[in-house]
Parts: C-alpha cells; sequence; structure tokens
C-alpha cells in the first residue's frame, strides 16, 4: 500500500478505523481481495506477479498492511517480495508481537518497508529502516512511504479529513470519500525522496492516477467493540476510469 490512514481507540462505536490506498503499476496483475486457499483463513488481495499481499486479515482476527519506503537509490532488485512478509505473518498463527521480534533479525534482507500489525487488543509499527517495533498510540495517524506520521501533503490532509470524519459520524462512504480525494498540493510542500519532480507530482494525491500508475484499490477495515471486522475493498480499473467494484466480508469475533 502506499497510504494507510488509521484512528486507534478515538472512536467509541470502532476502536480501530482503517483507510488505505493500495498505488501499483496498472500492467502489475491483481487479483482481488478473497479467501485463499492455501494457505488458509487469510482474507487479502494477492499480487499475481509475486504471490504475496499487501494487506491481509485472519480469520483469528490478525492483520497486517505493509508500505514501501521511497528511496529509488537503495532499492536492491535481488530482494525478495516485500510481499510475503505479510503472508507468512498470518500463516504462522504466531501472536503479532512476537512474531516480528523474531522477524527484525532477517528484515534488512528486504528493499525498505513499514508495517502496521496487530489484532483486536494490541496494533504496532515497524520500519526494516528503524528496525525498531513500536506500540501505536491512541489519535489519528497516517503511514505513507516514508514513517509513521511524516508529514507529507497527503498524510497531513488525510489525519485531518479523518479527524473531521470521527467528530461527526464515522461510515464506510466517508472513508471511500476521503481516499478518493486527487487534490495535488503546490511544488513547495512536495517531499523530495529521490524521484523526478513530475513523479513527486503524479505520487502526492491521496488517488493517483496517470497513464501508468496509479491507486489500484481502496480499502477500508473497521473494528467494533467485540472485535469484529467489517472490511470493503474496492478495485478500480484504470482501462474504464471511474468503473469500480466492491468487494465486501465480516468477520465476526
Amino acid at each position: 500500500m502506499c497510504l494507510i490512514l488509521f484512528g486507534y481507540k478515538v472512536s467509541k462505536p470502532y476502536p480501530l478505523i482503517l483507510a488505505a490506498n493500495r498505488d501499483e503499476f496498472y500492467q502489475r496483475p491483481t487479483a482481488a481481495m478473497d479467501f485463499w486457499h492455501t494457505p488458509p483463513d487469510i482474507l487479502a488481495g494477492k499480487d499475481l506477479e509475486q504471490g504475496g499481499t499487501w494487506f491481509g486479515v485472519h480469520q483469528n482476527g490478525t492483520f497486517a498492511a505493509l508500505t514501501n519506503y521511497r528511496d529509488p537509490d537503495s532499492i536492491r532488485p535481488d530482494a525478495p517480495s516485500r510481499g510475503e512478509i505479510i503472508v507468512d505473518f498470518l500463516a504462522s498463527g504466531t501472536p503479532p508481537e512476537p512474531h516480528f521480534n523474531e522477524f527484525t533479525q532477517k528484515a534488512g534482507a528486504y528493499n525498505g518497508f513499514n508495517l502496521l500489525f496487530g489484532n483486536k487488543s494490541t496494533l504496532f509499527w515497524y520500519s526494516n529502516l528503524k528496525n525498531q517495533i513500536q506500540p501505536i498510540s491512541p489519535g489519528i495517524h497516517g503511514l505513507s512511504n516514508r514513517f509513521l506520521d511524516s508529514p507529507w501533503p497527503k498524510v497531513t490532509s488525510g489525519k485531518t479529513a479523518l479527524q473531521a470524519l470521527v467528530r461527526d459520524t464515522v461510515t464506510l462512504e466517508g472513508l471511500f470519500e476521503i481516499l478518493a480525494d486527487q487534490s495535488v498540493p503546490h511544488d513547495h510542500q512536495l517531499p523530495q525522496t529521490g524521484v523526478t519532480r513530475e513523479w513527486e507530482r503524479i505520487l502526492s494525491p491521496i488517488f493517483i492516477q496517470s497513464d501508468t500508475y496509479g491507486t489500484r484499490s481502496s480499502t477500508v477495515m473497521l473494528m467494533d467493540q467485540g472485535g469484529s471486522l467489517t472490511m470493503v475493498e474496492r478495485t478500480y480499473s484504470p482501462e474504464n476510469k471511474g468503473i469500480f467494484t466492491d468487494c465486501h466480508f465480516f468477520l465476526p469475533a
């Protein structure tokens, strides 16, 4: 994923509110969110090129979401696929913190990434560039292709919009509206991440569109007080702009 906005313990009906966009090249083959046969009990979309995922949930309520760390100069072409990290975690059956405490020993083999992971009672952030697992504090947070709450324009505006929604009424459509924002910030607000200024502009909105690369899907997850999860993935068709399909799932606690 390239943007994860989430509210943790800021809403009485929903202790966890998550809204995220996955951005990818249009030509990369992808399967929409569904339950996997192998490994079993995993609900996730699938990268059909490498077999991994960017966001997944297990039937037991554990979940994880991943964003890449943007630094073109540090990319190693021979590094393993980061999408396998979530699959290995969800398939392991190990509680979140012990699993990733062990994983930190080999995390340096991957290109830079961030992970948001947890279950109905815990939530953590981890980046292999900092190599330290950090518990998430209650509040409104954003994670893009730098670090947790790095003040990129899309992170800042997304957090502001999510805060306003929490003060009003949290709805699925309200969250999808936030994820659909195509506003482009002024050049002086753009981060410098090692890509050209033109690409910084293309990558700067919450919802990205270009000729070759853009937002492929939006995912919303709501966790209620009992720990049940409502999941909706909205998949976009780059060939038919404005056309999308929704997949709805409910995982009882």
